[in-house]
């Protein structure tokens, strides 16, 4: 591919990244299982799941939202696409998301505000407020302003988490549209790293596939170093409960690491991004069934919390406390939710093959 070369639809499609989204949503299922189909005392093995699959899930998710953005892109690096055309094709986009996450708190969660904030809201308003960031981007030196709007952003919300707290406890409603389950303010920062990290990668994969390894060798390294760092911090604060969320912020209920954590979060989803690389890029690995979970990520997101809320736990009323009870209904729960991605992917292609414009026939 050359340095001239557009980005298309079908181009854009690198499999480590969707065997990467399939990841997150295999640990997303996973979270939500443990928290839902047990009851009983909480155990330690029960807790450490909770929280080891909560660091890993959405923060993969957030952070592959601003990654893959420049692999949507009609043109290349550094070339010119007015603000106007990429609001035109990201926004909606967003808005769709948006929309989802309203209705899937209609289905699932009847009991709480429509207008509750929750992953799928905060995944649509990336969308929409990274279009301003993408278009910056053709101007190297706006990365490094990025990261620093990135990082400030982060401090800004851990100075202001105690008026925070207080302006949640007094404003119910707002505080759940605002600051309930990952909400934008911090999350918006991870997704705008992500989109850094992505548009340099896309770069130096245009330049050769070497340079695009030698990028993920050095994500490698940077991740490993973080995660290290994370454990050195514990080993010297002599941490009582390293993956616990005593240590971290607790907003509305929901979780928001604090620096020490944020050096596992960033660390794990480094090494994640690099090891899908390794594995399905350099390596070769298909993963077919990984593939379709990231690919059907959006549909099976909304339809495993259908399946696993509204169905399992609260109609039928199931539960699975025995360690190998739970793991073989969640295994046999992946089974039905890649079948389901699967019919999901086979008619979305159908139908766009129906659209397509046909060819005129020859002479």
């Amino acid at each position: 591919m050359t340095t001239a070369e557009p980005v298309s639809s079908a181009a854009s499609r690198f499999a480590y990244l969707d065997g990467l989204r399939g990841a997150a949503l295999i640990l997303m299922v996973l979270n939500h299982t443990a928290r839902e189909w047990m009851d009983g005392p909480m155990t330690w093995e029960r807790y450490g799941l909770i929280y080891v699959t909560l660091t890993m899930a959405a923060p993969t998710f957030l952070f592959l939202v601003g990654f893959c953005l420049p692999l949507a892109l009609r043109s290349a690096p550094g070339a010119t696409e007015g603000l106007g055309a990429l609001a035109r094709r990201f926004v909606p986009r967003g808005a769709r998301i948006v929309l989802a996450g309203l209705l899937l708190n209609l289905v699932v969660f009847p009991d709480e505000p429509i207008l509750s904030g929750g992953v799928l809201q905060t995944i649509g308003l990336a969308i929409v407020a990274m279009v301003p960031a993408l278009w910056l981007l053709r101007w190297p030196v706006a990365r490094w302003a990025l990261l620093l709007v990135a990082a400030g952003g982060y401090v800004a919300f851990m100075l202001a988490v105690p008026a925070l707290t207080r302006f949640v406890a007094a404003h119910d409603l707002i505080g759940l549209i605002l600051f309930y389950d990952f909400p934008p303010w911090p999350w918006l920062s991870l997704v705008l790293v992500g989109l850094v990290l992505g548009w340099t990668w896309l770069e130096a994969y245009r330049r050769s596939p070497a340079a695009a390894t030698r990028f993920m060798v050095v994500m490698a390294a940077v991740g490993a170093t973080l995660v290290a760092g994370f454990f050195l911090y514990d080993s010297w604060a002599a941490t009582p409960l390293r993956f616990g969320m005593r240590r971290d912020v607790i907003l509305n209920r929901h979780w928001t690491p604090r620096p020490p954590a944020l050096l596992w979060v960033f660390g794990m989803v480094l090494l994640l991004l690099a090891a899908a690389y390794w594995v399905m890029e350099r390596r070769g690995a298909r993963l077919p069934w990984l593939v379709i979970l990231g690919r059907t990520a959006l549909f099976l997101y909304f339809l495993h919390q259908v399946l696993a809320f509204t169905l399992v736990k609260e109609w039928l009323g199931w539960r699975f406390n025995a360690w190998p009870r739970f793991w073989l209904a969640n295994a046999l729960f992946m089974v039905l939710l890649l079948g389901c991605g699967w019919v999901w992917s086979a008619v979305r292609g159908r139908i766009a093959r129906a659209h397509r414009p046909a060819l005129p026939s020859p002479g």
